[in-house]
């Protein structure tokens, strides 16, 4: 690396650091280093289809080698981070130390089980690919093992299904879970006889899809009730442990699968001193996504809290577009910051929200009006292309779509585990046998 250049480090390799990469460019002035524990980019609202099965997870991926193969100013290092070590400008990594002129810190958030133990070692986060293909593994296990346990009387553990969370995620995972029960269990499981899944959604909340409109809330509402999910709002998952998820009123869910996606908070960012952190543990910055008290270390996207945008004057939403307007500014501010330009304050643009419910069923809420049905399908496919990682996934993604919701059966129902843990499993039971 010349001397000359600057090294900027960045952490994280979601929807604001890749945007920040993107637009930085392969601008001489700068070595980039992105630094993520995956090799890969996802993209992650569409989780909830590699979970049910209905989209391959290659499909919403792309290694950043490759995705950034044509900036010649960029370099990708494999590794969690451990440790920021402002006073010497770097960072411990569990694979190595890197030094650096500018950091920014893109790392998101982690799921949230608000210190409940038992719920974070026995429930299902839905927040990566390997938690999605997880969920995916144990939907069609729990099938097989419900056809074969005909004397167990708790088998109906196996077909219960209880989601935690009733946002677009939990709401869009349930719909989905409903649609396959019904398309796919009945036709391809006869040993069930006519039994599909019992899908439980839970929420503190008195709506489901609470940040969104009126017509939304309802919507998902009813077209999930169509589906057979049995919806209980205004209470909470209070504890989940031998197969019983204990809810705040009492009532006990038999179930072997709890998904969890009530909420999530800030990654750690070990070395920042504890007054640097706000709410849900997001770290302070300014207007130009500064961390307060330093002039060279940035956060964008879930992991801050900004406060100076005169429209979100209690923070920003942790959402996508959010991220990647932050990441997109701070490339643009880094550069005209060292070419003694005047930086321009963040102000997020609202484009809305969306959620699908169902096939073919979606709601939207744009910031002049709401709408739902197929069309605000339809708007949600197209839309839902635009940012997908490289053009060959896009049109890889479309083509399975179109297949998979025309078809209702995309094929893809593979359990895929690990041999090697199975045969240690298998000899430990012998040997303690």
């Amino acid at each position: 690396m010349a001397n000359s250049k600057k090294h900027i480090v960045i952490v994280g390799g979601g929807f604001a650091g890749i945007n920040f990469v993107r637009s930085l460019g392969s601008n001489d002035a700068y070595q980039v280093t992105l630094v993520d524990i995956n090799n890969y980019n996802f993209f992650p609202p569409l989780i909830y289809q590699v979970a049910t099965a209905f989209i391959d997870s290659s499909n919403i991926s792309s290694p950043f080698r490759k995705m950034f193969k044509k900036h010649k100013n960029f370099a990708f290092h494999l590794g969690k981070l451990l440790q920021i070590n402002s006073d010497d400008n770097t960072i411990e990594t569990d694979t190595g130390l890197l030094h650096y002129d500018y950091l920014v810190l893109a790392v998101g958030t982690e799921t949230n089980y608000f210190g409940m133990d038992n719920v974070k070692k026995n429930a299902f986060p839905m927040k990566n690919i390997t938690d999605a293909l997880a969920i995916r593994n144990k939907i069609l296990v729990n099938l097989e093992e419900y056809i074969q346990r005909v004397d167990d009387p708790h088998r109906d553990a196996y077909l219960n299904i209880v989601v935690a969370g009733g946002g677009p995620s939990g709401v869009e995972i349930s719909g989905m879970i409903a649609e396959l029960s019904e398309r796919i269990v009945r036709k391809e499981y006869p040993e069930l006889a006519g039994l599909t899944p019992k899908i439980h959604l839970v929420d503190a909340a008195p709506v489901l899809l609470g940040p969104m409109s009126k017509v939304a809330q309802q919507e998902a509402k009813e077209v999930l009730e169509k589906l057979g999910v049995e919806i209980t709002l205004n209470v909470a998952v209070k504890d989940y442990q031998n197969d019983l998820v204990v809810l705040s009123d009492g009532k006990e869910i038999l179930t072997k699968t709890l998904i969890w996606t009530s909420g999530v908070i800030a990654r750690e960012l070990p070395g920042l001193p504890a007054e640097k952190f706000g709410r849900g543990r997001r770290v302070l910055v300014d207007q130009f996504n500064t961390v307060q008290g330093y002039n060279n270390i940035f956060a964008i996207g879930d992991i801050c809290l900004q406060t100076t945008d005169a429209g979100f004057p209690n923070g920003h939403p942790q959402l996508a577009q959010v991220a990647m307007q932050q990441g997109t500014l701070l490339a643009k501010n880094i550069v005209a910051k060292d070419r003694q330009g005047s930086l321009k304050p963040f102000s997020y643009w609202d484009k809305g929200s969306m959620a699908v419910i169902a096939r073919y069923k979606a709601v939207a809420d744009l910031p002049k009006f709401s709408f739902k049905g197929w069309f605000a399908w339809l708007t949600w496919l197209l839309i839902h292309l635009i940012p997908i990682a490289s053009f060959r996934n896009k049109w890889k993604l479309l083509g399975n779509w179109i297949w998979s919701f025309y078809s209702a059966n995309s094929g893809l129902r593979l359990i895929i585990r690990s041999e090697r843990k199975r045969d240690a499993k298998e000899v430990r039971t012998n040997i303690e046998g």
